[in-house]
């Protein structure tokens, strides 16, 4: 330190002094303006990007919340289509049991008409097969006896009851 002392030259620190001022006013003239220029374009890329960043997040919040509105919708549509698809297949169940229903009671009157007709046709016929006894017993009677009334009586007693109906 103390060498420093001993070898200080006013002329050269005067010198030197001028050449710092003198590159300190050329940096400020051409060189500050450029370095400021350019840190202020970074800083405010920087910023921007920062900005944009956040857009694309509140962007992206916006789309996951539409996201999940549409899938609610989906859903409740996707159900809506199932209940209507259940109440499609109730309602042809019912259809198809209501028509069961109608053709069998169809089928039943039918059938009991059918059964009406056959208890007539065999009234009928059961009828006529009297008719034809008695036909038959009234010639046995009046074959065997036109002049005896009691035995008459008595053989048309046996011949009925003989015959039975059911």
């Amino acid at each position: 330190m103390e060498t420093l002392v001993n070898d200080f030259s006013p002329g050269l620190f005067v010198v030197q002094s001028v050449l710092l001022i003198g590159l300190i006013f050329l940096l400020v003239k051409y060189a500050w303006k450029p370095i400021l220029t350019s840190l202020n374009e970074r800083e405010s890329g920087i910023e921007e990007a920062l900005k944009a960043a956040e857009n694309a997040r509140k962007e992206m919040q916006n789309l996951q919340a539409d996201n999940d509105k549409l899938l609610k919708e989906a859903r409740a549509e996707r159900e809506a289509m199932l209940k209507e698809a259940r109440e499609i297949k109730n309602k042809m169940i019912s259809d198809s049991k209501e028509q069961a229903k109608v053709e069998g009671d169809k089928m039943i009157k039918q059938a009991q008409s059918a059964i009406e007709s056959e208890k007539k046709a065999a009234m009928a016929d059961i009828k006529n097969q009297v008719a034809e006894l008695s036909v038959e017993i009234a010639e046995k009677v009046l074959k065997e006896q036109l002049s005896n009334k009691k035995e008459q009586l008595k053989l048309v007693d046996n011949l009925l009851g003989d015959v039975k109906l059911n």
